[in-house]
């Protein structure tokens, strides 16, 4: 295969897309260590499996989910050229995305804070800690990814997104069903191997 065959444009746009799956891989690289380390840790006598798991986290999980699914509904509307329909499905990927960072904070420094677990210091306990850190490390890059969406929702009301030409668009909501999926996984591991 020919890398340097097409126009500038389809150059870009390849290295972009190669750009964020490299990022992705990279994200995916750094969890696998968290949760290699949060497995073996599990062996350690003084492991805990008694607290009560945060439902706040319970929560942010059906809320990720559904955004996944009203982003996934944006970019079908809008390259579909139903721009009203696709604006709102953005903004509402959008709140949701803010909902599920509100639902993950409350989790970590309400429900577990609230339990006497916190992330260092004399009340800390290491299974606690891993869980505000992979939690915390999650909602730094959900942050990015609602910087990237803020960005697809401003490009999509400049009107730069068409059928033709959407690869910001596409790109923000691979990156945000990343972020959906891997909550998933982290969920999961956490919630099943408390």
């Amino acid at each position: 295969m020919d890398y340097t065959a097409g126009t500038e444009k389809y150059k870009q746009d390849r290295a972009k897309k190669q750009m964020l799956w490299f990022g992705i891989i990279s994200l995916c690289m750094t969890f696998a260590g968290l949760t290699s380390a949060y497995i073996v840790s599990m062996e350690r006598k003084d492991w805990l499996d008694d607290y009560e798991f945060p439902q706040s986290l319970i929560i942010s999980t059906v809320v990720i989910i559904l955004s996944s699914i009203a982003i996934q509904l944006a970019k079908g509307a809008i390259v579909n050229n139903k721009r009203q329909i696709g604006t709102l499905l953005l903004i509402v990927t959008l709140v949701l995305g803010l909902v599920f960072m509100g639902y993950q904070y409350q989790g970590l420094f309400t429900e577990l804070t609230g339990q006497g677990y916190f992330m260092t210091g004399a009340s800390s306990n290491i299974t606690t800690t891993f869980l505000f850190l992979i939690v915390a490390v999650h909602i730094a890059h959900v942050i990015a990814g609602v910087i990237a969406l803020i960005t697809v929702v401003i490009n999509h009301i400049r009107g730069k997104y068409s059928k033709e030409d959407h690869l910001g668009l596409t790109l923000g909501v691979t990156f945000w069903h990343f972020l959906g999926v891997l909550w998933i996984f982290l969920f999961l591991l956490l919630y099943f191997t408390k």
